[in-house]
């Protein structure tokens, strides 16, 4: 009965994921996936000192902001 039990729950302590997920990063990039990443590394970054002096202060902060690990790009 104990046995049944732990092979029961084995699978929802230990979820078996797919091998090819959206994750994952191939090392060898095409030209184009390269591209989309180099655009959306430079648009990842906070607003410039002399936009906030410029805006008088109402533009604080870059809203699209990404974190690597808690938004993914769907690439």
């Amino acid at each position: 009965m104990f046995q049944s039990r732990r092979t029961s729950l084995i699978p929802t302590l230990f979820p078996v994921r797919p091998l090819t997920t959206v994750d994952e990063m191939a090392a060898h990039k095409s030209f184009r996936i390269k591209q989309k990443l180099a655009k959306k590394l430079k648009q990842n970054r906070s607003v410039p000192q002399w936009v906030r002096l410029r805006t008088g202060n109402t533009i604080r902060y870059n809203a699209k902001r990404r974190h690597w690990r808690r938004t993914k790009l769907k690439l």
